[in-house]
């Protein structure tokens, strides 16, 4: 069915789960399609001036009708409990731990992805919102140590194969929304706030990063973002070289 749709690559652990609710609502969506084609056929015949020449004003007098309609309802509502919301309880409860996982910092700007990790202390630097400035686009506080050895990156993010990564999704000025298709991951990013999402890469590669919300004139540059799965020896040297400290956007 993936082939059918033409969904894009698949590259996290639980996004065949989403994938398989698609494929449903898809299937659903054809069948209504058909059926309100060969319905409008049925009535175009049925109704046609040369069999009806005078009006019956009384109209329909089966239920035909409603019951399909309350079939097709059932089967949404089928849906929403036993694959839709199964889904979501499997992903949100299983969230893993900060101490298990790759811990991201992204917040959105017009028009670009600004990621922060931690150090080789594995600590964050204190921040403080005062401080977000063009220059400093986290706040972070430039008398705590333990933010001197964080890394700040703008539009790409890198990321190690197998483990599970946490993303706190963040705006600095309007509302974005971060995307990644082949993670099978979105969430919005409000001024404001700081939103967990996790997930855990399966496949190496480049994979586009997304803002699905209009935010500006500019919004189209959003899609410059990428996030590199790679292997976690690439990903430590990554890290490693790079250096601690604000990367600014131009």
């Amino acid at each position: 069915m993936d082939k059918i749709l033409n969904l894009p690559i698949l590259a996290s652990e639980g996004g065949a789960d989403t994938d398989r609710l698609i494929s449903y609502l898809h299937w659903l969506m054809f069948a209504l399609f058909i059926g309100w084609i060969i319905y409008f056929l049925f009535t175009l015949f049925r109704f046609r001036k040369t069999a009806n020449a005078k009006a019956d004003y009384v109209g329909v007098r089966s239920h035909f009708s409603s019951y399909l309609e309350l079939t097709v309802a059932g089967i949404e509502a089928a849906l929403l409990i036993f694959v839709a919301y199964p889904v979501w309880a499997r992903h949100t409860s299983g969230f893993p731990t900060e101490q298990e996982s790759t811990v991201i910092q992204v917040v959105g700007q017009q028009f670009a992805w600004n990621a922060r990790y931690q150090g080789k202390d594995g600590v964050f630097g204190k921040q403080d919102m005062a401080r977000v400035a063009q220059d400093n686009m986290f706040g972070v506080d430039p008398a705590d140590p333990n933010g001197k050895d964080d890394v700040q990156v703008l539009n790409e993010m890198h990321v190690p194969m197998g483990k599970p990564v946490i993303c706190y999704i963040s705006s600095k000025d309007v509302i974005h929304s971060f995307r990644v298709m082949a993670m099978r991951v979105a969430q919005d990013a409000i001024p404001g706030q700081r939103i967990p999402i996790w997930f855990k890469p399966t496949k190496e590669g480049r994979y586009q990063i997304y803002c699905a919300q209009l935010c500006g004139n500019g919004h189209a540059a959003m899609a410059a973002g990428r996030l590199v799965v790679e292997s976690p020896e690439a990903y430590d040297k990554w890290l490693g070289s790079k250096s601690g400290g604000p990367t600014a956007l131009e």
